[in-house]
């Protein structure tokens, strides 16, 4: 088995995981052997948001804590893998730093080939890891704090970004409205609960049009809540925070559904994955699999550990790269944005191979 060893600190979430597979091509089936996830959300909850600093700091001291539980739950040593993959675009630039630092540490003393791996592609790669059979083509409906895209995955490696947010990313609308409602951050998981026992009808809200079919846009619906809020509060009214969040969730998760399922019917694909913080949403699910099955189409949705932050995505990206023989150079550094199709960039041509460094007499980490 190849097996490969992946650290994630993109944005808050300290993440180590082992992912081995076979050593054949296509057929690697990746399966982690072990994932340990430390969150900063209790850390960042005070200020609303993430503060990239404090983030940075946060990685530095909880990176090491973690590597030592993932290799201890794995039962395996550095030593014992075959290559090490690290997030290095896009995110928080700091943050990246530490991981990717750490990653360039443990391939220079154990002489391993080092893997950068595009956070956004690790998303894609939780669905292999959900279900072994999946195979490209299809489409991914990515949706985050902060990415709201539909990718066309043609091939292994080779994607086309087919719909984008315009604005506020599906997630980053969550948080925004959860702030309105006083529901604290992050907004996903109060608007989820909240939403339960609200009326979704009760207030209709704008789904946002735009001349691209496949395009988001989402400011216009936080917009259309804060100035329900203010005419609630001005009214002297109580807020009916269920109602306000069951609409809200509503008119996002309808837009999201239909997009997605309209846009792989143009392309003819059969299968549609869904992943990405927002995945985690019980109402978004629960449409997308009834779409799906009105429309005869394959939606898979991995299991919520999966859909957040975590580095077994990044090992299953990883892995694949490292078995088409595609490894990065150990001058890799890291960038706070980078378009999906700019992930040739980060192997073989373009730096030095890892091998050359190890016998150079500098090293620049």
């Amino acid at each position: 088995m190849a097996r490969v060893l992946a650290i994630e600190t993109s944005c808050d979430e300290t993440a180590v995981a082992v992912v081995e597979g076979e050593p054949s091509w296509p057929t690697f089936a990746p399966r982690q052997l072990s994932s340990v996830v430390a969150s900063q959300i209790d850390l960042h909850a005070a200020y609303g948001g993430v503060v990239p600093e404090v983030a940075s700091r946060r990685h530095v001291e909880t990176l090491p804590f973690v590597l030592e539980a993932a290799l201890q739950e794995a039962g395996l040593g550095v030593a014992d893998l075959d290559a090490i993959a690290v997030t290095c675009a896009p995110g928080l630039v700091g943050s990246l730093l530490v991981g990717l630092m750490a990653a360039k540490t443990l391939a220079l003393l154990y002489d391993k080939p080092l893997i950068g791996v595009h956070h956004l592609e690790g998303h894609l790669f939780s669905g292999f890891l959900t279900e072994p059979d999946l195979r490209p083509p299809c489409l991914c409906l990515l949706v985050s704090g902060g990415h709201t895209s539909l990718i066309w995955m043609k091939d292994y490696g080779e994607y086309q970004t087919v719909g984008r947010t315009r604005d506020d990313a599906a997630g980053e609308a969550f948080d925004k409205v959860a702030r309105l409602l006083g529901l604290g951050y992050p907004g996903g998981p109060p608007i989820d609960r909240w939403a339960q026992q609200g009326d979704p009808n009760r207030f209709p809200l704008p789904a946002g049009k735009l001349d691209h079919p496949y395009d988001t846009s989402f400011s216009g619906l936080k917009t259309a809540v804060l100035r329900l809020v203010q005419q609630l509060q001005q009214e002297g009214r109580e807020l009916p925070v269920a109602d306000i969040a069951a609409s809200f969730q509503a008119c996002l998760t309808r837009v999201l559904t239909e997009k997605a399922v309209a846009c792989a019917e143009a392309l003819g694909l059969s299968t549609l994955l869904v992943t990405g913080g927002v995945a985690a949403n019980r109402e978004l699910r629960a449409r997308l699999l009834e779409a799906g099955h009105h429309k005869g189409l394959r939606v898979i949705i991995p299991p919520v550990a999966l859909c957040t932050d975590n580095a077994a995505m990044i090992g299953a990206a990883g892995l694949c790269h490292w078995l088409r023989g595609e490894i990065s150079p150990l001058d890799l550094g890291v960038a706070s944005r980078m378009p999906l199709e700019e992930i040739p960039a980060l192997y073989g041509k373009g730096g030095r191979d890892y091998r050359e460094v190890l016998t150079g007499s500098a090293v620049a980490l």
